[in-house]
C-alpha cells in the first residue's frame, strides 16, 4: 500500500552523517509475532496516528494550527506498543511531541484536533495547542514544553504511585535531546534511591531538534545512562511494534515489583523535520527514503499480516479508509467547534480551595 513511511535505521553515511543504526547483530531485541486480533489492532492504531498526524500538517500549513506543532509521523510504533503493556490507570507524560501518545492512550481523535486548533471541545479547552495538551481522564499527564522537565515530574507521578502503593507505574517518555539534561539525572538518581515505579522511555530518533547524536553526545548508548545509578536498561528497535511492546511489559514488570525505575532506549526515526518550521536540512534525503522503504514500522505489520493470510490488500485498504474518515471527521469537527470564551483565561490557573478554606 501507497504510504508515507518512516523507519528507524537507515545506514551511516560515507560522510559521517549519523543515520540510525541498523538493528542486525547485537543491536535492539526483535519482537515475537502477535496474533491475528492483535496485529490488527497495532495495524490501526498505528495507522491512526499516521493519518492524524498527517491532516495535523496540513491543517497546520493552512493556518489552522498556530504556534510549534511536532509530529510523530515514523514513531507510532513505540506509543502503540508501550500502550499495549500499560494496565489501566498506568500514567503516560512526555514532552511537545504527544499527539501520537494521546491517541494511543484511547483518547477521541476529535478532543486532540480540537485542541491543536484552539478550540473549547478541545481536551485542554483550546488553552494548550500543539504542546500542552493533558488529560487526567485517560491517566494522560502532558505534553510539556520544557526540554527534560517530564522527566522530573514523572518520577514525581512515580513516587506519589509508591506512597499509595497503588501498583501504577509512570511510563516517563523523552528524547535524545533531553537524554543530556541534568534534571534526568536528579530524577534518575531519587527513582532508584527509592524504587520508585517508573520506565523511562527514550525515544531516540538520532538527531534531536537537528543535531546528530554523534556530535552531541559523548555516551550515544542511551539505555547505559543510568547505569552509575544500578539502572538496568534496554535497546529496542523502536520500529518493531512487537519488540517494543515486549520490551515495555518486561520493563513494566521489573518497575512494578519494587524493583525500581528502567531505562528503555527505543531506536527510531522521525520522517518529518522536529518541527513543522524544521527543513530538516541536517540530513540527506537518501537517509530519509532508506529508512521509509526498508523500516517503516506499519509496513512491517502489513507484511505480517499478509505473509500469515491473515489480512489481504483489499482488507487493509478498507482499514485505511476507515481511519481516513476518522481522521476526516476529526478535522471538520476541530474547525467547525468554536473558540474559548475570554473568560477562559481566567480559569484552571490555581486548585479551587477546599471549601470553607481561605485562599
Amino acid at each position: 500500500m501507497a504510504r508515507e513511511q518512516t523507519g528507524a535505521a537507515g545506514q551511516r553515511k560515507a560522510n559521517g552523517a549519523a543515520g540510525p543504526q541498523s538493528s542486525k547483530g547485537n543491536g535492539p531485541a526483535k519482537g515475537e509475532a502477535g496474533g491475528k486480533d492483535e496485529l490488527l489492532k497495532y495495524y490501526r492504531d498505528m495507522l491512526l496516528i499516521r493519518r492524524f498526524e498527517e491532516r495535523a500538517g496540513q491543517l497546520y500549513g493552512m493556518g489552522l494550527i498556530g504556534g510549534f506543532c511536532h509530529l510523530y509521523i515514523g514513531q507510532e510504533a513505540i506509543a502503540v506498543g508501550v500502550q499495549a503493556a500499560q494496565r489501566p490507570g498506568d500514567q503516560v507524560i512526555t514532552g511537545y511531541r504527544e499527539h501520537g501518545h494521546m491517541l494511543a492512550c484511547g483518547m477521541d481523535p476529535r478532543e486532540v484536533m480540537a485542541e491543536l486548533t484552539g478550540r473549547a471541545s478541545g481536551s485542554s479547552h483550546g488553552k494548550g495547542g500543539s504542546m500542552h495538551m493533558f488529560s487526567t481522564k485517560a491517566a494522560f499527564y502532558g505534553g510539556h514544553g520544557i526540554v527534560g522537565a517530564q522527566v522530573s515530574l514523572g518520577t514525581g507521578l512515580a513516587l506519589a504511585n509508591h506512597y499509595r502503593g497503588d501498583g501504577k507505574v509512570a511510563f516517563t517518555y523523552f528524547g535524545d535531546g533531553a537524554a543530556n539534561q541534568g534534571q534526568v539525572y536528579e530524577s534518575f538518581n531519587m527513582a532508584q534511591l527509592w524504587d520508585l515505579p517508573v520506565v523511562y522511555v527514550i525515544e531516540n530518533n538520532h538527531y534531536a531538534m537537528g543535531t546528530a547524536i554523534e556530535r552531541s553526545s559523548a555516551e550515544t548508548r542511551l539505555h547505559m545512562r543510568g547505569a552509575s545509578f544500578k539502572i538496568p536498561g534496554e535497546e529496542v528497535d523502536g520500529m518493531d511494534v512487537l519488540a517494543v511492546k515486549a520490551a515495555a511489559a518486561k520493563a513494566a514488570e521489573h518497575a512494578r515489583s519494587g524493583k525500581g525505575p528502567y531505562i528503555l532506549e527505543m531506536k527510531t526515526y522521525r520522517y518529518r523535520g522536529h518541527s513543522m518550521s524544521d527543513p530538516a536540512k541536517y540530513r540527506t534525503r537518501d537517509e530519509v527514503d532508506e529508512v521509509r522503504k526498508t523500516r517503516d514500522p506499519i509496513d512491517h505489520v502489513e507484511e505480517m499480516l499478509e505473509k500469515k493470510g491473515w489480512a489481504d490488500e483489499a482488507a487493509l485498504k478498507a482499514i485505511d479508509a476507515e481511519v481516513k474518515r476518522v481522521v476526516a471527521d476529526a478535522a471538520e469537527f476541530a474547525r467547525t467547534s468554536p473558540e474559548p470564551d475570554p473568560s477562559e483565561l481566567y480559569t484552571d490557573v490555581y486548585t479551587p480551595s477546599p471549601q470553607g478554606v481561605r485562599a
